[in-house]
């Protein structure tokens, strides 16, 4: 039996791996929901080209990201660009802040090589 990583809830497309889900060109990453009490709870969404839509956890992504974690969150003050409060934002955060290490994964899957 095949491992499975994800299914189209649509199409029931599986992807047996997150590479293979990270890599596939029929897949785009559209938003990301942030959850602020639990950063690894909030929700990277996905669109397939078959017109589904999916979410996965940003806690199945964590590994991804070596770099620091900061203490202190930024949210809602003046050195924050609200990046977090907006699902579509998928842009990097220059602020040092407990998030931003969220927006720094957002970017690896960005940038993520497709097509293998």
């Amino acid at each position: 039996m095949n491992q499975i990583f994800k299914e189209c809830p649509a199409c029931s497309h599986v992807w047996e791996t997150r590479s293979h889900l990270l890599a596939d060109p029929k897949v785009r990453l559209k938003g990301y929901q942030a959850h602020f009490q639990e950063l690894t709870e909030g929700l990277f969404l996905f669109n397939h080209d078959c017109l589904g839509t999916f979410a996965l956890s940003a806690g199945e992504f964590q590994d991804l990201y070596q770099g620091p974690i900061f203490k202190e969150r930024a949210t809602g003050t003046a050195q924050c660009p609200g990046h977090c409060l907006h699902e579509t934002e998928l842009g990097p955060c220059p602020t040092h802040c407990e998030c931003a290490y969220v927006r720094e994964i957002l970017q690896i899957i960005r940038g993520w090589p497709r097509g293998l």
